[in-house]
């Protein structure tokens, strides 16, 4: 397991302690229950088209400041007229800089499905987001036990949400897999030294069982890199660091989509 991983975990699942004491998990239920009804995440990506979600984050540790010029309304808005499918949202906020505030920015902007990207470990943590109007929430296999993978999954359905969770080998994905998991993303990013390789998207996506929704993360640049991970069998694209660097993230989108 990555040591960034488990360092991100841990102070998140402290972050969620210390607000759980000012605001308890009965009243974030009731949070969660007030929010408008989720829309479908999973749905997005039925049809046959390049469905891309289009991340919206500020920084991250292996790129440091990302955007500057970071208005998450206004790049919700610009990237679901360009065609993005859903839209995820950093919230993570001490080494990707992000916050909850800024999913709830992006929500007031789009009826896109959103997902709720941080690291996620308690059903606090997923009730908050659910309270915040993420239609679903990232689970990241290679730090929940079979028990607890299948346990928020379970809960996050509860709440109407899905689950994107997101694997970076065969032994994830079948554990995944026999979780649940309803959608199941590969991750091609080397979380101890941050390097790419997008080859692994061409061989561990078509090991997603086929009744799975297969999404590729990481490492997609250009035309030709979602082309090839669609070509092995995935049915949707999370890009972030291409489109945030870009002046006009909009017209990034388009371009990328254009294969």
């Amino acid at each position: 397991m990555s040591d960034i991983l488990v360092e991100l975990t841990n102070a998140r699942r402290a972050d969620a302690a210390l607000r759980e004491a000012e605001v308890p998990f009965a009243e974030m239920m009731r949070r969660a229950a007030s929010a408008p009804r989720p829309r479908d995440f999973a749905a997005a990506f039925l049809g046959d088209g390049t469905n891309v979600i289009a991340e919206l984050k500020k920084a991250s540790p292996s790129e440091g400041l990302i955007r500057g010029d970071f208005h998450p309304a206004e790049l919700a808005r610009e990237l679901d007229a360009a065609g993005a499918a859903a839209l995820s949202v950093l919230c993570e906020p001490h080494r990707f800089l992000g916050g909850e505030e800024y999913l709830v920015e992006a929500r007031s902007a789009t009826n896109l499905p959103i997902l709720y990207k941080d690291f996620l470990s308690t059903r606090y943590q997923i009730s908050a987001a659910r309270a915040a109007g993420a239609d679903a929430v990232l689970l990241i296999a290679a730090v929940l036990d079979d028990s607890a993978l299948s346990e928020l999954l379970g809960f996050a359905r509860e709440l109407g949400m899905e689950a994107l969770v997101e694997t970076h080998d065969e032994r994830e994905i079948k554990r995944a897999a026999e979780c649940g998991a309803k959608v199941v993303g590969v991750n091609c990013r080397n979380l101890r030294n941050f390097s790419t390789d997008v080859s692994l998207l061409e061989r561990l996506v078509g090991e997603i069982p086929s009744s799975c929704t297969r999404i590729a993360e990481s490492g997609m640049h250009t035309p030709q890199a979602i082309r090839a991970a669609k070509d092995a069998g995935a049915n949707g694209f999370l890009v972030g660091t291409a489109l945030m660097r870009a002046e006009r993230p909009g017209r990034k989108l388009a371009e990328l989509m254009s294969l």
